[in-house]
């Protein structure tokens, strides 16, 4: 409820956007802005997620394609219109090479 009060307030102040972080631990504070506004909302994965990520994967944990694909697409499904990520650029070049 604090997240979205927070939200609430940033719009009333003249936000463009809200964004919510970290992203993957608060996937239901981005629904619950995404229900409560309609102004774009942006997720962004901060460094410390990125880092558990490519830490687990190194480590033979799973594949880190499918993993950060998965993560992305989840974010999205919350509620997020812009997902900020340190993993962009190897995001862009998978989903390019998976065709979607």
């Amino acid at each position: 409820r604090e997240a979205v009060r927070e939200a609430l307030l940033d719009i009333q102040e003249g936000a463009d956007m809200i964004m919510v972080k970290p992203a993957l631990t608060y996937l239901d504070v981005v629904a619950r802005v995404h229900d409560a506004t309609d102004l774009p909302l942006a997720a962004y994965c901060v460094s410390g997620e990125y880092a558990m990520v490519r830490h687990a994967a190194a480590a033979g944990a799973f594949d880190e394609c499918r993993a950060v694909l998965e993560t992305l697409r989840g974010v999205r499904r919350a509620g997020a219109d812009l997902v900020i990520t340190y993993h962009a650029l190897a995001a862009a070049g998978w989903l390019r090479s998976e065709g979607a």
